[in-house]
């Protein structure tokens, strides 16, 4: 029997699209990691978690459930299971997900400002290749106790060179954001290989963006150098969590 190959070429170029079609009332379980960016300074219910979560509704449906683990200051150092701060209450709260094996647990990680700094919070400055470092073994410490999980890796936000608050950053804290950004890259690249289909990049067009709007989308904050611009307000949290939960559903795409 032989086949119009028009149409049959189109049949394999629907089924093929289809794949990346996002399923009706999908479930899916997002638990954030992050410092205060991720916690959110505006209010309770307005941070890049809330608005993520409400964000991913709109494209999958109902059944999405958020978690917001970022805490004030904190950096991978953190995190780390090591140091059993908070990485016992990061698993405590995916442990409320993944009793239903039905939804896609995901973690949404965004780490690096207060690593970058140069003195105040914990293990900073924390360097290029110790930042990297960390970031795996959360990732595989998460994908040891989750095996289907996926990690978005995403990349660290601008803040202005002067910033100092009760913690030092200034213009060689900048710098030090900068840095991880290609250890991030790299450290998906090695994921691809190692564990495919579980790492991924996620959003890495904020920095540009909060650089280039940042009397928009940040807040006016004093600090011993001036006026300074750190934590987004509500219009840059949207921002950012537009941009995060685009990385959270191409990664559920693949």
């Amino acid at each position: 029997m032989k086949f119009n190959k028009l149409p049959y070429y189109l049949l394999l170029l629907f089924v093929a699209c289809s794949a990346f079609i996002y399923k009706d009332d999908q479930k899916v379980n997002v638990v954030f990691i992050g410092d205060s960016i991720t916690h959110g300074t505006v209010a309770k219910d307005q941070s890049p978690p809330v608005f993520t979560g409400n964000f991913l509704r709109e494209k999958l449906g109902p059944h999405v459930q958020v978690s917001n683990q970022g805490v004030s200051g904190f950096t991978t150092v953190d995190f780390l299971p090591a140091t059993k701060k908070m990485f016992p209450k990061v698993k405590a709260a995916a442990n409320n997900f993944y009793a239903d094996s039905t939804a896609q647990l995901v973690f949404s990680i965004m780490l690096g400002t207060n690593d970058s700094a140069i003195k105040g919070p914990n293990g900073s400055p924390v360097s290029p290749e110790n930042y990297q470092a960390n970031l795996k073994t959360i990732a595989d410490s998460l994908l040891a106790a989750y095996p289907k999980a996926k990690i978005v890796l995403n990349y660290p936000l601008w803040y202005s060179d002067n910033t100092h608050n009760r913690s030092s950053y200034l213009k060689e804290g900048q710098q030090r954001v900068l840095s991880y950004h290609p250890q991030i890259h790299a450290l998906v690249k090695q994921y691809k290989k190692s564990n495919p289909h579980h790492v991924f990049e996620g959003d890495r067009k904020s920095f540009k963006s909060f650089e280039k709007n940042y009397l928009t989308y940040l807040k006016p904050e004093n600090g011993t150098q001036g006026t300074f611009y750190l934590h987004p307000n509500t219009q840059g949290e949207q921002v950012l969590a537009k941009l995060w939960s685009t990385a959270i559903l191409k990664a559920l795409k693949n």
